[in-house]
Protein backbone atom coordinates (compact mmCIF):
# COMPACT_ATOMS: atom_id res chain seq x y z
CA UNK A 1 0.00 0.00 0.00
CA UNK A 2 1.35 3.27 -0.70
CA UNK A 3 0.32 5.90 1.75
CA UNK A 4 0.06 9.08 0.21
CA UNK A 5 -1.89 6.97 -2.77
CA UNK A 6 -4.28 5.63 -0.32
CA UNK A 7 -5.74 8.61 1.03
CA UNK A 8 -5.76 10.19 -2.20
CA UNK A 9 -8.15 7.40 -2.89
CA UNK A 10 -10.27 7.29 0.47
CA UNK A 11 -11.01 11.15 0.32
CA UNK A 12 -11.55 11.31 -3.80
CA UNK A 13 -13.22 8.28 -4.65
CA UNK A 14 -14.24 5.90 -1.57
CA UNK A 15 -17.05 3.89 -2.45
CA UNK A 16 -14.30 2.34 -5.18
CA UNK A 17 -11.21 2.54 -2.46
CA UNK A 18 -13.70 0.83 0.32
CA UNK A 19 -13.93 -2.52 -2.46
CA UNK A 20 -10.15 -2.46 -2.86
CA UNK A 21 -9.61 -2.12 0.49
CA UNK A 22 -11.75 -5.10 1.36
CA UNK A 23 -10.16 -7.16 -0.98
CA UNK A 24 -6.98 -6.67 0.58
CA UNK A 25 -5.35 -9.09 3.09
CA UNK A 26 -6.45 -8.32 7.15
CA UNK A 27 -3.42 -7.04 8.95
CA UNK A 28 -4.44 -4.91 12.29
CA UNK A 29 -1.03 -4.52 13.06
CA UNK A 30 0.18 -3.69 10.09
CA UNK A 31 -2.33 -1.00 9.83
CA UNK A 32 -1.25 0.69 12.60
CA UNK A 33 1.92 0.61 11.71
CA UNK A 34 2.15 1.55 8.19
CA UNK A 35 -1.21 4.08 7.84
CA UNK A 36 -2.68 5.04 10.98
CA UNK A 37 0.41 5.91 13.28
CA UNK A 38 1.26 8.42 10.86
CA UNK A 39 -1.74 10.31 10.73
CA UNK A 40 -2.21 9.96 14.22
CA UNK A 41 1.31 11.88 14.19
CA UNK A 42 -0.26 14.71 11.74
CA UNK A 43 -2.71 15.87 14.73
CA UNK A 44 -0.23 15.04 17.19
CA UNK A 45 2.16 17.11 15.98
CA UNK A 46 0.40 20.09 14.30
CA UNK A 47 -1.39 20.46 17.57
CA UNK A 48 2.31 20.80 19.62
CA UNK A 49 3.10 23.31 17.34
CA UNK A 50 0.15 25.32 17.53
CA UNK A 51 0.05 25.50 21.06
CA UNK A 52 3.64 25.65 21.96
CA UNK A 53 5.25 26.90 19.46
CA UNK A 54 2.70 29.32 17.76
CA UNK A 55 0.28 30.04 21.00
CA UNK A 56 -2.92 31.59 21.05
CA UNK A 57 -3.78 35.13 21.28
CA UNK A 58 -7.08 36.84 21.97
CA UNK A 59 -8.73 39.74 24.07
CA UNK A 60 -4.99 40.99 23.84
CA UNK A 61 -3.25 38.39 25.21
CA UNK A 62 -0.93 35.44 24.10
CA UNK A 63 -0.55 32.32 25.98
CA UNK A 64 1.31 29.18 25.01
CA UNK A 65 1.43 25.83 26.41
CA UNK A 66 4.78 25.25 28.07
CA UNK A 67 6.96 22.91 26.07
CA UNK A 68 7.43 20.06 28.36
CA UNK A 69 3.54 20.12 28.92
CA UNK A 70 3.24 20.23 25.09
CA UNK A 71 5.47 17.16 24.72
CA UNK A 72 3.78 15.14 27.36
CA UNK A 73 0.34 16.30 25.97
CA UNK A 74 1.90 15.32 22.22
CA UNK A 75 2.78 11.83 23.42
CA UNK A 76 -0.51 11.26 25.37
CA UNK A 77 -2.49 12.22 22.36
CA UNK A 78 -0.86 10.42 20.19
CA UNK A 79 -1.19 7.11 22.09
CA UNK A 80 -5.03 7.79 22.68
CA UNK A 81 -6.02 8.38 18.93
CA UNK A 82 -4.55 4.73 18.71
CA UNK A 83 -6.16 3.28 21.15
CA UNK A 84 -9.58 5.50 20.43
CA UNK A 85 -9.40 4.04 16.71
CA UNK A 86 -8.95 0.13 18.24
CA UNK A 87 -12.11 0.84 20.68
CA UNK A 88 -13.81 2.23 18.26
CA UNK A 89 -13.46 -0.65 15.36
CA UNK A 90 -14.22 -3.02 18.35
CA UNK A 91 -17.60 -1.17 18.93
CA UNK A 92 -18.02 -1.33 15.17
CA UNK A 93 -17.45 -4.86 15.35
CA UNK A 94 -20.27 -5.49 18.15
CA UNK A 95 -22.81 -3.55 16.69
CA UNK A 96 -22.47 -5.47 13.18
CA UNK A 97 -25.26 -8.00 13.89
CA UNK A 98 -27.64 -5.26 15.42
CA UNK A 99 -28.06 -3.44 11.76
CA UNK A 100 -27.68 -6.70 9.73
CA UNK A 101 -24.22 -6.90 9.15
CA UNK A 102 -21.85 -9.25 10.15
CA UNK A 103 -19.02 -9.18 12.82
CA UNK A 104 -15.60 -9.12 11.28
CA UNK A 105 -12.84 -6.93 13.86
CA UNK A 106 -10.28 -6.50 11.05
CA UNK A 107 -12.27 -5.13 8.68
CA UNK A 108 -14.32 -2.85 11.52
CA UNK A 109 -10.49 -1.54 12.40
CA UNK A 110 -9.83 -0.73 8.93
CA UNK A 111 -13.57 0.83 8.76
CA UNK A 112 -12.58 3.16 11.56
CA UNK A 113 -9.12 3.86 10.45
CA UNK A 114 -9.49 4.29 6.82
CA UNK A 115 -12.65 6.45 7.63
CA UNK A 116 -10.93 8.36 9.93
CA UNK A 117 -8.84 9.80 7.01
CA UNK A 118 -10.41 13.33 6.57
CA UNK A 119 -10.64 13.80 10.61
CA UNK A 120 -7.13 13.41 11.64
CA UNK A 121 -5.79 14.92 8.61
CA UNK A 122 -7.91 18.03 9.45
CA UNK A 123 -5.24 18.40 12.39
CA UNK A 124 -3.03 20.04 10.15
CA UNK A 125 -5.09 22.88 10.90
CA UNK A 126 -4.06 23.00 14.50
CA UNK A 127 -1.05 24.85 13.74
CA UNK A 128 -2.79 28.06 13.57
CA UNK A 129 -4.98 27.09 16.64
CA UNK A 130 -7.28 30.29 15.14
CA UNK A 131 -7.97 28.25 11.83
CA UNK A 132 -8.44 24.85 14.18
CA UNK A 133 -12.58 24.88 13.67
CA UNK A 134 -11.88 23.50 10.20
CA UNK A 135 -10.07 20.25 11.75
CA UNK A 136 -14.06 19.82 12.40
CA UNK A 137 -15.05 20.20 8.85
CA UNK A 138 -12.74 17.32 7.93
CA UNK A 139 -14.29 15.04 10.68
CA UNK A 140 -17.44 15.83 9.58
CA UNK A 141 -16.36 14.18 6.35
CA UNK A 142 -14.83 11.32 7.86
CA UNK A 143 -18.62 10.54 8.81
CA UNK A 144 -19.69 10.22 5.04
CA UNK A 145 -16.24 7.67 4.64
CA UNK A 146 -17.68 5.64 7.24
CA UNK A 147 -20.97 5.84 6.07
CA UNK A 148 -19.77 4.57 2.51
CA UNK A 149 -17.56 2.22 3.97
CA UNK A 150 -20.14 0.37 6.44
CA UNK A 151 -22.15 -1.88 3.35
CA UNK A 152 -18.54 -2.82 1.93
CA UNK A 153 -16.53 -3.82 5.00
CA UNK A 154 -19.47 -5.11 7.48
CA UNK A 155 -21.66 -6.36 4.85
CA UNK A 156 -24.67 -4.41 6.48
CA UNK A 157 -27.89 -3.16 3.99
CA UNK A 158 -27.51 0.06 2.33
CA UNK A 159 -30.28 1.14 4.35
CA UNK A 160 -29.32 0.19 7.59
CA UNK A 161 -25.99 2.17 6.66
CA UNK A 162 -27.21 5.37 8.25
CA UNK A 163 -28.19 4.28 11.61
CA UNK A 164 -25.20 2.35 11.97
CA UNK A 165 -23.50 5.16 11.45
CA UNK A 166 -25.32 7.58 13.82
CA UNK A 167 -24.36 4.87 16.76
CA UNK A 168 -20.85 5.13 15.89
CA UNK A 169 -21.08 8.86 15.95
CA UNK A 170 -22.47 9.31 19.32
CA UNK A 171 -19.92 6.22 20.29
CA UNK A 172 -17.18 8.43 19.41
CA UNK A 173 -18.44 11.62 21.18
CA UNK A 174 -18.26 8.85 24.20
CA UNK A 175 -14.99 7.64 23.31
CA UNK A 176 -13.48 11.03 23.37
CA UNK A 177 -15.21 12.36 26.64
CA UNK A 178 -13.03 9.08 28.20
CA UNK A 179 -10.19 9.61 25.99
CA UNK A 180 -10.07 13.36 27.90
CA UNK A 181 -10.33 11.55 31.24
CA UNK A 182 -7.52 9.03 30.58
CA UNK A 183 -5.67 11.55 29.56
CA UNK A 184 -5.86 13.61 32.43
CA UNK A 185 -4.76 10.44 34.72
CA UNK A 186 -1.36 9.86 32.41
CA UNK A 187 -0.53 13.67 33.21
CA UNK A 188 -1.32 13.13 36.68
CA UNK A 189 1.52 10.44 36.55
CA UNK A 190 -0.77 7.55 38.05
CA UNK A 191 -0.16 4.01 37.67
CA UNK A 192 -2.72 1.88 36.49
CA UNK A 193 -3.65 3.64 32.98
CA UNK A 194 -5.80 2.46 30.69
CA UNK A 195 -8.99 1.22 30.95
CA UNK A 196 -11.63 -1.61 29.19
CA UNK A 197 -14.92 -1.38 27.78
CA UNK A 198 -17.30 -3.89 28.14
CA UNK A 199 -21.28 -4.91 27.41
CA UNK A 200 -24.24 -5.21 30.29
CA UNK A 201 -27.65 -5.20 29.96
CA UNK A 202 -27.49 -4.35 26.66
CA UNK A 203 -25.34 -1.09 27.12
CA UNK A 204 -21.88 -0.47 26.13
CA UNK A 205 -19.77 1.14 29.43
CA UNK A 206 -16.26 2.16 29.03
CA UNK A 207 -14.54 2.19 32.74
CA UNK A 208 -10.89 3.88 33.10
CA UNK A 209 -9.55 3.80 36.97
CA UNK A 210 -12.15 6.17 39.17
CA UNK A 211 -14.44 6.53 35.74
CA UNK A 212 -17.29 4.43 34.34
CA UNK A 213 -19.31 5.91 31.05
CA UNK A 214 -22.43 3.62 30.00
CA UNK A 215 -23.53 4.50 26.54
CA UNK A 216 -27.44 4.28 26.92
CA UNK A 217 -28.43 1.62 23.77
CA UNK A 218 -32.01 2.13 23.94
CA UNK A 219 -30.95 5.83 23.29
CA UNK A 220 -28.64 5.02 20.38
CA UNK A 221 -31.61 2.92 18.80
CA UNK A 222 -33.84 6.11 18.63
CA UNK A 223 -31.03 8.50 17.11
CA UNK A 224 -30.62 5.80 14.77
CA UNK A 225 -34.06 5.37 14.08
CA UNK A 226 -34.31 9.46 13.63
CA UNK A 227 -31.26 9.14 11.48
CA UNK A 228 -32.61 6.62 9.12
CA UNK A 229 -35.82 8.93 8.53
CA UNK A 230 -33.86 11.88 8.11
CA UNK A 231 -31.33 9.86 5.50
CA UNK A 232 -34.68 9.01 3.63
CA UNK A 233 -36.05 12.53 3.45
CA UNK A 234 -32.62 13.66 2.44
CA UNK A 235 -32.48 11.06 -0.48
CA UNK A 236 -36.44 12.12 -1.87
CA UNK A 237 -35.40 15.79 -2.14
CA UNK A 238 -32.12 14.98 -4.00
CA UNK A 239 -34.25 12.86 -6.16
CA UNK A 240 -36.27 15.60 -7.00
CA UNK A 241 -34.05 17.80 -7.15
CA UNK A 242 -34.86 19.92 -3.54
CA UNK A 243 -31.28 20.98 -2.61
CA UNK A 244 -33.27 23.11 0.24
CA UNK A 245 -35.27 20.02 1.24
CA UNK A 246 -32.20 17.90 1.46
CA UNK A 247 -29.94 20.22 3.27
CA UNK A 248 -32.99 20.63 5.85
CA UNK A 249 -32.89 16.55 5.82
CA UNK A 250 -29.23 16.76 6.27
CA UNK A 251 -29.47 19.11 9.58
CA UNK A 252 -32.13 16.75 11.08
CA UNK A 253 -29.32 14.06 10.29
CA UNK A 254 -27.06 15.34 12.03
CA UNK A 255 -28.87 16.69 14.91
CA UNK A 256 -30.13 13.37 15.71
CA UNK A 257 -26.46 11.91 15.82
CA UNK A 258 -25.45 14.18 17.70
CA UNK A 259 -28.10 13.63 20.02
CA UNK A 260 -31.10 16.27 18.93
CA UNK A 261 -32.49 19.23 20.73
CA UNK A 262 -33.11 18.82 24.59
CA UNK A 263 -35.77 21.19 24.34
CA UNK A 264 -36.19 24.71 22.63
CA UNK A 265 -33.79 26.56 23.61
CA UNK A 266 -34.15 29.64 25.75
CA UNK A 267 -34.62 33.30 23.39
CA UNK A 268 -31.49 35.33 23.90
CA UNK A 269 -33.72 38.52 25.54
CA UNK A 270 -34.59 35.91 28.00
CA UNK A 271 -30.95 35.44 28.73
CA UNK A 272 -29.99 39.06 27.94
CA UNK A 273 -32.19 40.51 30.80
CA UNK A 274 -29.55 38.76 33.47
CA UNK A 275 -26.50 40.46 31.68
CA UNK A 276 -26.50 44.24 33.26
CA UNK A 277 -25.77 47.10 32.41
CA UNK A 278 -22.93 47.63 35.21
CA UNK A 279 -21.24 44.37 36.90
CA UNK A 280 -19.19 44.93 40.36
CA UNK A 281 -18.31 48.34 39.21
CA UNK A 282 -17.59 47.78 35.77
CA UNK A 283 -19.45 49.89 33.02
CA UNK A 284 -20.73 47.43 30.27
CA UNK A 285 -19.13 48.14 26.60
CA UNK A 286 -20.15 45.59 24.44
CA UNK A 287 -23.39 43.37 24.18
CA UNK A 288 -24.38 40.70 21.43
CA UNK A 289 -27.38 38.42 22.13
CA UNK A 290 -27.80 35.74 19.38
CA UNK A 291 -29.34 32.86 17.93
CA UNK A 292 -27.98 30.24 15.95
CA UNK A 293 -28.83 27.20 13.71
CA UNK A 294 -26.02 24.15 12.39
CA UNK A 295 -26.65 20.61 12.19
CA UNK A 296 -29.74 20.19 12.66
CA UNK A 297 -30.15 22.25 16.28
CA UNK A 298 -30.60 25.63 17.75
CA UNK A 299 -28.31 27.43 20.17
CA UNK A 300 -28.67 30.84 21.83
CA UNK A 301 -26.16 32.78 23.89
CA UNK A 302 -25.29 36.43 24.90
CA UNK A 303 -21.91 37.93 25.63
CA UNK A 304 -20.64 41.24 26.73
CA UNK A 305 -17.68 43.14 28.02
CA UNK A 306 -17.16 45.12 31.13
CA UNK A 307 -14.23 47.73 31.77
CA UNK A 308 -13.06 50.56 34.29
CA UNK A 309 -10.04 51.88 34.26
CA UNK A 310 -8.13 49.38 31.66
CA UNK A 311 -9.36 46.43 33.92
CA UNK A 312 -11.99 44.00 33.12
CA UNK A 313 -14.30 40.81 32.35
CA UNK A 314 -15.65 39.15 29.35
CA UNK A 315 -19.11 37.69 30.47
CA UNK A 316 -20.85 35.11 28.71
CA UNK A 317 -24.13 33.40 29.04
CA UNK A 318 -24.98 30.39 26.91
CA UNK A 319 -28.33 27.76 26.67
CA UNK A 320 -26.07 24.52 26.74
CA UNK A 321 -28.84 22.61 28.02
CA UNK A 322 -30.73 22.93 24.85
CA UNK A 323 -28.33 20.73 23.07
CA UNK A 324 -27.64 17.21 25.10
CA UNK A 325 -24.01 17.07 22.90
CA UNK A 326 -22.98 20.30 23.72
CA UNK A 327 -23.84 19.19 27.02
CA UNK A 328 -21.46 16.38 27.22
CA UNK A 329 -18.65 18.06 25.63
CA UNK A 330 -18.39 21.67 27.48
CA UNK A 331 -20.14 20.56 30.54
CA UNK A 332 -18.10 17.26 31.01
CA UNK A 333 -15.76 18.59 33.71
CA UNK A 334 -19.24 19.37 35.99
CA UNK A 335 -19.44 16.01 37.71
CA UNK A 336 -15.53 16.36 39.01
CA UNK A 337 -14.05 17.87 41.92
CA UNK A 338 -10.39 19.29 41.64
CA UNK A 339 -8.42 21.28 43.92
CA UNK A 340 -4.70 21.65 42.01
CA UNK A 341 -1.88 24.09 42.45
CA UNK A 342 1.39 24.49 41.30
CA UNK A 343 3.90 27.26 42.08
CA UNK A 344 2.03 29.49 38.97
CA UNK A 345 -1.28 28.39 38.61
CA UNK A 346 -4.25 27.18 40.31
CA UNK A 347 -7.51 24.78 39.42
CA UNK A 348 -10.29 24.01 41.48
CA UNK A 349 -13.42 22.27 40.28
CA UNK A 350 -16.63 22.20 42.68
CA UNK A 351 -20.30 22.36 43.66
CA UNK A 352 -22.33 24.57 45.88
CA UNK A 353 -25.81 24.77 46.10
CA UNK A 354 -26.94 22.58 42.75
CA UNK A 355 -24.01 24.70 40.84
CA UNK A 356 -20.65 23.59 39.53
CA UNK A 357 -18.09 25.95 39.32
CA UNK A 358 -14.68 25.80 37.93
CA UNK A 359 -12.18 28.51 38.50
CA UNK A 360 -8.94 28.45 36.80
CA UNK A 361 -6.00 31.14 37.42
CA UNK A 362 -2.28 31.97 37.31
CA UNK A 363 -0.83 33.50 40.35
CA UNK A 364 0.84 36.29 38.34
CA UNK A 365 -2.62 37.62 37.36
CA UNK A 366 -1.89 37.07 33.57
CA UNK A 367 -5.25 34.59 33.30
CA UNK A 368 -8.22 34.23 35.44
CA UNK A 369 -11.50 31.99 34.38
CA UNK A 370 -14.44 31.01 35.88
CA UNK A 371 -16.73 28.63 34.81
CA UNK A 372 -21.11 27.91 36.02
CA UNK A 373 -22.81 25.03 35.04
CA UNK A 374 -26.47 25.67 36.49
CA UNK A 375 -28.96 23.13 37.18
CA UNK A 376 -30.90 24.32 34.10
CA UNK A 377 -28.07 23.60 31.48
CA UNK A 378 -26.82 27.30 31.33
CA UNK A 379 -23.23 27.59 31.46
CA UNK A 380 -21.92 30.99 32.89
CA UNK A 381 -18.43 31.94 31.77
CA UNK A 382 -16.44 34.70 32.98
CA UNK A 383 -12.92 35.38 32.09
CA UNK A 384 -10.04 38.18 33.24
CA UNK A 385 -9.15 41.17 30.46
CA UNK A 386 -6.35 42.49 32.51
CA UNK A 387 -7.98 41.76 35.72
CA UNK A 388 -7.30 39.45 38.76
CA UNK A 389 -9.24 36.44 39.89
CA UNK A 390 -11.07 38.80 42.56
CA UNK A 391 -12.40 40.56 40.16
CA UNK A 392 -13.92 37.71 37.62
CA UNK A 393 -15.17 36.44 41.64
CA UNK A 394 -16.92 39.45 42.04
CA UNK A 395 -18.57 39.46 38.80
CA UNK A 396 -19.82 35.93 39.60
CA UNK A 397 -20.89 37.06 42.80
CA UNK A 398 -22.96 40.44 41.41
CA UNK A 399 -24.86 38.49 38.83
CA UNK A 400 -28.31 37.01 39.17
CA UNK A 401 -27.44 33.08 39.58
CA UNK A 402 -30.42 32.38 41.19
CA UNK A 403 -32.56 34.03 38.52
CA UNK A 404 -30.46 32.42 35.72
CA UNK A 405 -31.14 29.00 37.35
CA UNK A 406 -34.65 29.52 37.47
CA UNK A 407 -35.05 29.64 33.24
CA UNK A 408 -37.19 27.01 31.84
CA UNK A 409 -37.21 25.78 27.95
CA UNK A 410 -40.00 24.82 26.60
CA UNK A 411 -39.81 21.10 25.38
Amino acid sequence: MNLVQRVQDILLKPRDTWQTIAQEPSDVPGLFKNYVVYLAAVSSLATFIGLSLVGVGGFGMSFRVPIVTGLVNLVVGFVLTLVMVYVLGLIANALAPTFQGEKNLPNAVKLVAYGSTAGLLGGIFNLLPALSMLGLLAALYSIYLIYTGIPVMMKAPEGKAVGYTAVLILCGVVAGLVMGAVSALFTGGGPGMMGHMGRSDGNVTFKVPGSEVTVDTAKLEEAARKMEEAGKKMEEAQARGDQAGANKALGEMMGAALGGQGGKPLAPDALQRFVPEKLAGMSRQSLEARSDQAMGMSFSSVSAGYDKDGQGVELRVQDIGAVPALTMAMGAWASSTVNRETQDEVERIYQKDGISFREEYSKDGGRSEMAMLLPNGVMVEIEGAGAGMDAVRAAGAALDIKGLAGLQRDK
